[in-house]
């Protein structure tokens, strides 16, 4: 349920409200748009029949919420969210680009990459120090040493750091590092794990599953929104499909479809949709056509020798190119770049 209060609408008045809903067994959220205050009733709404909560001094109007996903939804939040990560505003005008290697392999050439990712003009430095591989014998990350390289590298560049977390009882360690946590596709629907970056502060970077659907992914959204963050910044990484000409099939619609359905900020990560580097260009191209707030590309060094993901990787001169490209193709849909 969505309770719109009055512009005028007094503390007293607002207080009053969320007490009453408390003491009627539901949890309470407030979010303060800009013309409006809004208070959503989260739990089982058939306690609020009884309650013309729309007779209380200070409301405008009460709405009922029927999809599942409340928090993320566009009808409990009309304004787009704007994630502030050290000044980075991911959701704004500006389409912001998130770039480094796919896996932290040793402190210089991860300060090497952040320094020629930065140069090119990108925003946001990743880097895994934890790698979930589809084979337990692939390269598996370096741990916290891979993070307290990350966290030097950020320093060294100004740059903010964002890195996956895997396991909850890593979630401490991680935030000591990392300015935003990010929740790999495999891991959209591992709750408890959902449930543990909820309780942070940290921005949380949720990738959609490889084969979520929409609704899942915007479910998953709200276990981390139920427990008070909502940092949360979407990304679309590609889904399966029949189609093997591609490492997955990058859903380019999900990019609209969202936008319409919740308030929360839209990532593409073109690099692991196709899994090819001469297919990155064009995807991350049309993935800011199409609406997208910011990308996450892949660079590395020297791809032919990196430990993760190597060919799906940008060399800093193509990734500099790249950015030239995209910078384009954002004032051409009228977004900063």
């Amino acid at each position: 349920m969505i309770i719109v209060l009055r512009p005028d609408a007094t503390e007293e008045q607002v207080d009053h409200i969320v007490k009453k809903v408390k003491g009627l067994g539901l949890s309470v959220h407030l979010s303060e748009g800009t013309e409006r205050k809004i208070i959503g009733a989260i739990g089982d709404e058939s306690a609020l029949v009884t309650t013309p909560l729309d007779a209380f001094p200070g409301v405008e109007k009460v709405m009922p919420i029927m999809k599942p996903y409340k928090l993320v939804s566009r009808e409990f939040q009309k304004e787009d969210s704007v994630i502030d990560v050290k000044g980075v505003k991911i959701g704004g005008k500006k389409v912001q680009v998130i770039s480094g290697p796919c896996s932290i392999e040793n402190q210089t050439i991860l300060l090497e990459i952040a320094k020629a990712v930065k140069k090119s003009g990108a925003t946001i430095l990743r880097g895994g120090a934890f790698k979930p591989r589809t084979s337990p014998y692939d390269f598996q990350g370096l741990g916290e040493e891979g993070l307290k390289y990350l966290r030097h590298a950020g320093d060294e560049t100004g740059l903010p750091v964002v890195t996956e977390i895997m396991d909850p009882r890593d979630i401490d360690m991680i935030c000591q590092y990392a300015d935003i946590i990010q929740i790999g596709a495999r891991n959209m629907q591992n709750f408890r794990l959902l449930k543990e970056v909820g309780s942070t502060k940290k921005p949380v970077l949720l990738k959609r599953a490889l084969s979520g659907t929409i609704k899942e992914f915007l479910m998953s959204a709200e276990y981390i929104a139920s427990q008070g963050n909502r940092n949360i910044i979407l990304c679309e990484r590609g889904i399966r499909t029949y189609e093997t000409a591609t490492r997955n099939t990058l859903d380019l619609s999900a990019i609209p479809v969202l936008r319409e359905l919740s308030h929360l900020p839209i990532v593409v990560d073109p690099s692991h949709a196709v899994g090819k580097w001469d297919l990155v260009a064009p995807m991350a191209k049309a993935a800011i056509a199409a609406g997208a707030d910011g990308l996450m590309i892949e660079s590395h060094a020297n791809p032919e020798e990196a430990l993760c993901d190597g060919g799906q990787s940008l060399k800093p001169k193509k990734f500099d190119q790249l950015m030239k490209a995209l910078s384009r193709v954002a004032e051409a849909v009228d977004r900063d770049f």
